[in-house]
């Protein structure tokens, strides 16, 4: 039974919904279906079994009276997102508490860490609306498979992906053989919005987006461009020397977060560091106290299931 509307997109509506059967609290996700094609969103999910990815319960399909099939995703129920999360701090002029930053940026990696491994899953479109937040645990969970994808090694993929200010570079230098590190850029740029209250690189439109994230990294090398994309060969770009990180984020910033968002906001992918780096037990233990790891739960399971 529906019961409201809690998002919408170019994907289609995602109500929230009340199990008739169990009383249980659901989201379901409304996708109109192209009936020549398998809908890929609904086989990623499929595949999915991890605390840190929202899982689906159950589908079905609809139809309306003009013929029009419908996909409804049945998924967990999770109240909040990261982007309200983030509105709710910079509506009260305050940051984000540190150790909550610190726990939800090892859940994203974890998150990414388990979708990259196991599945093999590329999201494409990490950002504050696709984490959904449990207020009450602090449990950090991935949504929004629509544009997710398993990536094949000298497979071309489209590079007009990903929401803009979490877009990572290779893909404005228009690569169409990326890895999962574009999701590694993304979730640097939310581990910095997390820190900042705001969005590191928020370009008016794709010029514009490279003009930000120069400002910060600075001119990206010849190297540096062939290693995003080997095709590219317009280099007339203004000479700009990088911000030093520690300028970017206000003085008590943690020397461990800003190192930690210096390794994920890379112009190589390469040489970013991995979801499963992002997510190590020992990375986390210097970054969260024991007694806050006891009281929501975190466990280190083996890296093949992380």
């Amino acid at each position: 039974m529906a019961e409201r509307v809690v998002g919408t997109g170019s994907f289609g509506i995602v109500f929230q919904a009340k199990c008739l059967e169990t009383g249980e609290t659901v989201a379901i996700k409304k996708v109109l279906q192209d009936r020549r094609y398998k809908n890929r969103e609904l086989q990623l999910m499929r595949l999915m079994d991890h605390p840190n990815v929202v899982s689906l319960k159950h589908c079905f399909f609809s139809t309306t009276s003009r013929d029009e099939l419908f996909l409804n995703l049945v998924m967990e129920y999770v109240p909040e997102t990261m982007y309200r999360v983030l509105k709710h701090y910079s509506s009260m002029n305050q940051r984000m508490p540190l150790i909550y930053v610190k726990l939800y940026t090892y859940q994203i990696f974890r998150g990414l860490a388990y979708i990259h491994t196991v599945p093999g899953v590329c999201h494409r479109d990490v950002k504050p609306q696709n984490l959904l937040v449990d207020p009450l645990t602090h449990q950090v969970k991935l949504c929004d498979f629509g544009s997710a994808k398993v990536l094949v090694k000298g497979e071309a993929n489209i590079s007009y992906i990903c929401s803009r200010y979490y877009r990572a570079p290779e893909l404005i230098f228009g690569a169409t053989e990326y890895t999962t590190s574009i999701d590694i850029w993304s979730a640097g740029c939310v581990l910095a919005e997390l820190l900042l209250g705001m969005p590191l690189f928020p370009g008016e439109n794709a010029v514009d987006q490279l003009v930000e994230i120069i400002k910060v990294l600075g001119t990206p090398t010849r190297e540096e461009i062939r290693c995003m994309n080997p095709s590219y060969t317009d280099f007339r770009f203004p000479q700009i020397k990088a911000h030093p990180w520690h300028k970017v984020f206000h003085k008590r910033m943690p020397p461990e977060a800003i190192d930690l968002a210096s390794r994920l906001l890379q112009y190589s992918p390469s040489l970013r560091c991995t979801a499963l780096s992002g997510a190590s037990p020992e990375l986390i233990n210097r970054l969260i106290p024991e007694h806050v790891r006891r009281q929501v739960g975190l466990s280190f399971p083996q890296p093949a299931g992380t």
